[in-house]
């Protein structure tokens, strides 16, 4: 019997969008067993409290990795990330990318991981050209001014925007 590969994909996601849909089915084609890990940071004040955003990502994202075929598991951690996938038993670490900045970030974060868990290994994904741009931040500050965000996130999470900023959210 062959064993489980297991990846973990963090996060904040606050809120979760269609860019972390896609990389989280892409993610999902890889691997028996997808852990989305949302990070917990005692100096930030997210708009979705942990809880919150665990019950979004379960509710988009099981369907998603079980028509691909994956377990899916969602927990929160506040330690290295690396940590928290070895923790989790994952032997690969999913990362996200939109463009050139986002490379080049993520292959400073990939070379001190393999340095602190070389078991660990990371795995990018592209995002699609019509994700490119979304980011959480702007779904956030687009959602606070109004502005209809529908083209960015999943229904579940646009019905949570809306009931936090109003019709638009």
């Amino acid at each position: 019997m062959s064993a489980t590969r297991t990846a973990f994909y963090p996060g904040s996601f606050d809120p979760p969008t269609n860019g972390h849909v896609e990389v989280a089915r892409a993610a999902a084609r890889l691997v028996d067993r997808l852990v989305v890990g949302v990070g917990v940071h005692p100096g930030k004040t997210p708009l979705f409290p942990a809880a919150e955003r665990l019950d979004m990502l379960r509710e988009v994202f099981e369907p998603i990795a079980r028509a691909e075929g994956a377990a899916l598991a969602c927990v929160t951690f506040d330690n290295l990330v690396v940590d928290a996938a070895e923790a989790q038993g994952a032997s690969l670490l999913i990362r996200g990318l939109r463009d050139g900045t986002d490379l080049d970030y993520e292959m400073q974060m990939a070379g001190m991981n393999a340095v602190l868990k070389p078991r660990v290994q990371t795995v990018f994904l592209p995002a699609s050209p019509i994700a490119r741009p979304i980011t959480a931040t702007l779904v956030r500050q687009i959602a606070a001014m109004g502005g209809d965000v529908s083209a960015f996130v999943p229904p579940a999470v646009l019905a949570r925007l809306r009931g936090r900023f109003g019709r638009n959210g």
